[in-house]
């Protein structure tokens, strides 16, 4: 036997309140999601070198696809706090992203918001399946993480992609091919790599997260 279930007029109707409510829904979730172009004319602060934040984050944490490392940086782009999480939403909205995020940053770190001008800057890293190319889930987590960092007093700064193929600073352009979300820990050095810079307020990043 078999059983089913047809919606009446109303409920496909779409003038109904339900289809009405949906559209408002999607309406606002597109509203708190940030694009490249836009996320490129906010002026987001540039990394000094962003491959030894990276390496500096996965070394630290060992994100899988899922995972959200929300970082601060102090002026010198030496790491003070950061937090990770797995983070499977039902659906990509900024506002979820953004409460996500603001949690985390209010656990690791006090607020800023005392400051006429933050000192501080946050960024964040996000490890993902897929390609590199930017999604709609990179603009809602865009979003959140610049909602996040006004409502505690910081910068907000780079968001990086963690993939398959690599790790990329979206906006910018800038990317390389370890870490990825494949690497795991003791793996991150390439044989034809060049050795690894040593002294700058970047290189603290990688020896006290290599120290824990």
């Amino acid at each position: 036997m078999t059983f089913g279930f047809t919606p009446s007029p109303a409920a496909s109707s779409p003038t109904s309140p339900t289809s009405a409510t949906w559209s408002a829904d999607s309406t606002n979730r597109l509203a708190r999601m940030l694009e490249p172009a836009e996320w490129s004319a906010a002026g987001i602060p540039l990394l000094r070198n962003p491959r030894e934040v990276v390496s500096g984050l996965h070394t630290r944490h060992l994100p899988t696809p899922a995972t959200a490392i929300v970082a601060v940086l102090d002026p010198e782009e030496r790491l003070m706090a950061s937090a990770s999480f797995a983070h499977r939403a039902s659906a990509v909205d900024g506002w979820v992203f953004r409460n996500a995020l603001l949690a985390r940053l209010r656990r690791v770190i006090p607020h800023d918001l005392r400051r006429r001008t933050p000192v501080r800057t946050a960024v964040l890293l996000y490890c993902r399946d897929g390609d590199a190319r930017w999604t709609p889930e990179d603009g809602a987590w865009m979003w959140g993480l610049r909602d996040a960092c006004t409502l505690h007093g910081l910068r907000c700064g780079a968001y990086i992609t963690l993939t398959h193929e690599g790790w990329q600073v979206l906006g910018e352009g800038r990317g390389g091919r370890r870490p990825s979300a494949d690497t795991r820990a003791g793996t991150l050095a390439e044989p034809d790599a060049p050795p690894p810079r040593t002294g700058g307020a970047a290189s603290d990043l990688l020896r006290r997260a290599a120290a824990r």
